[in-house]
């Protein structure tokens, strides 16, 4: 129950702290629920820290703190968080995932354990991986978490006789430009950038637009608005391993028939998202072909 409070906490940071991980955090004393917090902005300090600095040193000692990330034991842009768990005497930290991050690893769990602290670890494990799916990703396969998203037509076409066309409502619009604000970057190719002009900025949802990206292989456009990346990439691996040495944590590939399909047959993607229209266009541009992929065991 309170390893599930802190996912709850966690999602609240969705857009906002990244590229560090969504922490969330509840601290247990006697049974009860004596503070929470969650990691609100990069750069600000992470949940525990949050939640701990709300209590004086008598009610935090002997408690139980319950987080979904392995406290931090390094100096970055705050001090570490298992220090302030040390010297406010936390009594047991209970954890749903172990940080990959090289910086982290196992020492922040170690140092907890020295100063004698017990420490249970992998507290729906699962579900934090999920929550946390694009640091994980990046941190452990060296690469974007990858989505890709397009609209298609009652019967799989993506636009009729090649010609742009409106298949998603007012709302999916919405929902898109929602989902803009939840990752680093969004990539379309050249053609539907020549084609449509896009904006891909996130000006129907409150928050942080993401890093634009075009696929621009042969070097058609020669200037692009401020915001924008280029990438002069051979194909979606390479596409991928440039973003991944920017950074970019997340992409939500936006682009067209060929572009989507390029990293579909590389098999660089993690998720794929569909809003299907109700309209039934009988000829035109196919949708993207596409299996599912179970994940290794």
């Amino acid at each position: 129950m309170y390893m599930r409070r802190c996912l709850q906490l966690a999602e609240n940071g969705l857009g906002r702290v990244r590229p560090n991980p969504m922490v969330g955090c509840v601290v247990v004393k006697d049974e009860e629920v004596v503070s929470e917090g969650f990691h609100q902005k990069y750069g600000e300090n992470h949940a525990e820290r949050n939640a701990l600095l709300r209590l004086d040193d008598e009610t935090a000692c002997g408690a139980t703190l319950y987080v979904n990330l392995e406290p931090c034991s390094h100096y970055g842009k705050t001090p570490p968080c298992a220090d302030l768990i040390i010297n406010k005497g936390v009594r047991r930290v209970v954890c749903c995932n172990d940080d990959p991050n090289p910086q982290v690893a196992g020492r922040g769990f170690e140092k907890l354990e020295k100063a004698g602290i017990e420490v249970v670890r992998h507290v729906l494990e699962e579900e934090g991986r999920w929550l946390n799916r694009r640091f994980f990703t990046f941190m452990e396969k060296r690469r974007p978490y990858i989505i890709l998203k397009w609209a298609e037509s009652a019967d799989g076409y993506m636009a009729p006789d090649y010609k742009p066309y409106w298949i998603s409502t007012e709302e999916e619009r919405r929902q898109s430009h929602k989902w803009r604000t939840e990752e680093a970057a969004i990539l379309v190719g050249s053609q539907t950038y020549l084609d449509d002009q896009p904006q891909l900025t996130a000006r129907l949802w409150s928050g942080e637009n993401p890093t634009r990206i075009v696929l621009d292989r042969r070097g058609r456009i020669k200037d692009l608005p401020e915001g924008w990346m280029k990438l002069r990439s051979a194909d979606a691996v390479e596409a991928v391993e440039e973003m991944y040495r920017a950074g970019l944590q997340s992409v939500i590939v936006e682009g067209g028939r060929k572009t989507l399909d390029a990293f579909i047959d590389a098999g660089l993607y993690d998720e794929v998202r569909v809003f299907r229209g109700k309209a039934r266009f009988g000829s035109g541009l196919k949708a993207p072909r596409w299996s599912i992929r179970f994940a290794e065991t």
